[in-house]
């Protein structure tokens, strides 16, 4: 930003001059010099605002939470991201009880993984436990990965998680592609404005969309880690969006001809 620092104090300095000498420095069409001038610092100061998500994403790590009812193929999904068979996977609905966390890499992008118990109502004891501590980690997560198996309808579980994940940052996964499907994407589409990713977590077919779709919804456009910038300070993050809003108000006051 040292040039985009030169170029105000140039325009600060040239008006107060103005100001004090306007017999000799004339302002007569400055107006769309200023604005030539302020717009591409505050398509900058944007950039940089929006990578303050970024920047948090890149030293913490994306809180990322699989939600879904029993026997969706939730820790089968996880297993296929992190490489090796971690959760227990069975043809036992329920059989994830607690929360199990793992990181993977999406290049350099971290997921702080988190397998949970499925949703659904239950009378065990300990699963009921599970189900809670599911809902309280996805209430904190950067984003939730819905598993929907996709060989069975829709019922009452379903319906639960997808009232939950209503606005919040949300990928869903339709899983079980290998199988007969009686859930398909455009209806899933229908009841929801988050992305549906098809795969097949047994066969590892889709995985690649799925990763592609999580990159995307975290990064704005192209990224050069050697080279970007990014705000991981709230502090830095208020300032830039105080300079941002001056800048606005001196556009504003251009296009209304007060300057």
């Amino acid at each position: 930003m040292h040039c985009e620092r030169e170029t105000i104090i140039y325009h600060i300095a040239f008006i107060e001059s103005a100001l004090d000498d306007p017999e000799h420095i004339s302002l007569d069409g400055y107006q769309e010099t200023l604005l030539q001038g302020i717009m591409p610092i505050k398509e900058e100061l944007k950039r940089l605002i929006r990578s303050s998500e970024n920047g948090r994403v890149l030293s913490e790590g994306i809180e990322t939470v699989i939600m879904g009812k029993p026997n969706a193929g939730k820790s089968s999904l996880l297993n296929v991201l992190v490489g090796e068979d971690r959760a227990i996977v069975t043809d036992i609905a329920g059989t994830t009880r607690d929360t199990l966390k793992e990181q993977i890499m999406l290049e350099d992008l971290s997921l702080n993984m988190i397998d949970t118990a499925g949703i659904r109502d239950t009378e065990d004891v300990v699963e009921k436990i599970g189900v809670e501590k599911a809902r309280q980690a996805a209430e904190g997560a950067d984003l939730i990965i819905y598993v929907v198996d996709g060989s069975c309808p829709l019922d009452e579980n379903d319906e639960d998680i997808l009232s939950f994940i209503e606005g919040r940052k949300a990928v869903i996964v339709l899983n079980k592609s290998d199988l007969s499907m009686v859930v398909t994407p455009d209806l899933l589409n229908e009841r929801t404005r988050h992305k549906v990713i098809t795969i097949s977590a047994r066969n590892r077919s889709g995985i690649e969309d799925l990763e592609h779709e999580i990159k995307t919804m975290f990064y704005e456009g192209e990224i050069d880690f050697n080279d970007q910038v990014y705000i991981t300070n709230v502090r830095q993050k208020n300032a830039l969006e105080e300079a941002f809003k001056s800048l606005s108000m001196v556009e504003q006051s251009i296009h209304d001809g007060d300057g």
